[in-house]
């Protein structure tokens, strides 16, 4: 693995900050303060290839590699978490399987106008009662001459509101547990789909979820993404990749509070100078830059390693996740505390980096699963 960046890496990771720093930055705390959705912001992610990174040219996509796209991922969301899972779900959840496992036609109709940003996609795999064990879900799709009924429910379906297309998971052979769930392609606006009302969240306030509703709900039968049965996969799949851009999303959320509680340390004077200059406050910072390095790190060797095609990165994509998001739980909390006061207050950006890195050790995978997934890989070893 080369650590040094190449020009077109470097050349879109100062695009994104730039932009970040400019149009995103500016406008995160009055888009957290009344939970408004980021349209211009959305619009201009896409004029700038950033909602389909690592897809081909040919497929609407920029044509950067996953490194990039984490590069991407860390800029954006240090600017405004909310963007950064839009942007994050539309690349990963959705182009992301749709390149690997769709075809021609699926590629053509569907990939080609969700990386140019055209159209905003959206995955259904959670359900109320099937979350870190997905293979218990309830919705079913049934086979119906050249088209699938589906029937069912998903919760807390990121971009659902606003999106245009799901790639949605149900079983097909109730009585092959895993086996039996297979992938559709659902645009939004087909008969039996329906959204309910955006959740109210602790944080990412401007990344409107909610739950979503299939009543009978046909599609044609050429909308299955892959073979059927093997949407269990697919999702296990995809979700490899998502943490790399949850991962880098939680690092963006991190470095952000840091750099904020770096500058305030400076600026803050208490018993005769500057707080950074107390040793309690300097560790904080010491410990604080030394966790964005190494997570850093851990999300570009599992990104580098999602770009080499035939090698496996689910450890990789996992430890960088599970370390990511909670490196930002720690940080955010410091950055708070070397505010003090006025950290707590919304005042302070601090407190919306606070609530917004939360959330990235739970979705795509809790901490629980992230650790059942490395000892699992770590058990299978051999040797002591």
């Amino acid at each position: 693995m080369d650590l040094l960046l190449s020009e077109e890496q470097q050349l879109l990771q100062k695009t994104a900050r730039d932009f970040a720093a400019k149009e995103v930055a500016p406008r995160a705390a009055k888009l957290d303060e009344e939970s408004l959705w980021p349209t211009e912001l959305v619009g201009q992610l896409a004029e700038l290839g950033l909602m389909g990174v690592a897809v081909e040219p040919e497929y609407g996509g920029a044509g950067f590699d996953n490194l990039a796209y984490a590069l991407a991922m860390e800029e954006i969301s240090a600017g405004c978490a909310s963007l950064g899972v839009i942007m994050s779900v539309n690349n990963s959840l959705v182009c992301d399987p749709l390149r690997r496992h769709g075809s021609e036609a699926q590629k053509r109709d569907f990939l080609t106008p969700l990386a140019s940003g055209q159209k905003l996609g959206c995955f259904g795999l959670t359900e109320p009662m099937s979350g870190s064990d997905a293979g218990t879900m309830a919705t079913v799709a049934e086979r119906d001459g050249d088209q699938w009924v589906i029937n069912g429910s998903k919760n807390f379906i990121t971009n659902g509101p606003h999106a245009d297309t799901i790639l949605v998971f149900a079983m097909t052979r109730k009585d092959a547990g895993h086996r039996g769930v297979s992938c559709f392609i659902v645009p939004t606006d087909t008969p039996g789909f329906a959204c309910g009302s955006p959740d109210k969240k602790l944080g990412i306030h401007a990344a409107k979820s909610c739950s979503v509703f299939f009543e009978n709900c046909r599609i044609p039968a050429d909308q299955l993404l892959g073979e059927e049965g093997r949407g269990f996969g697919v999702a296990m799949g995809t979700l490899d990749g998502g943490r790399i851009g949850i991962a880098a999303q939680a690092l963006g959320i991190a470095r952000a509070a840091y750099e904020k509680a770096l500058a305030y340390s400076k600026e803050r004077h208490a018993f005769g100078g500057p707080i950074a200059e107390k040793q309690g406050i300097a560790f904080m910072l010491a410990d604080m830059a030394t966790e964005i390095d190494a997570a850093r790190l851990l999300i570009h060797r599992a990104a580098w390693l999602k770009d080499q095609k035939s090698v496996r990165h689910t450890t990789e994509s996992a430890m960088a996740k599970l370390f990511a998001s909670e490196m930002a739980h720690r940080v955010t909390h410091r950055a708070l505390q070397i505010h003090g006061g006025i950290g707590y207050t919304r005042e302070c950006d601090v407190e919306r980096h606070v609530r917004d890195a939360r959330i990235t050790e739970i979705y795509e995978g809790t901490s629980e699963i992230m650790r059942v997934v490395i000892s699992t890989q770590e058990l299978r070893k051999v040797g002591p």
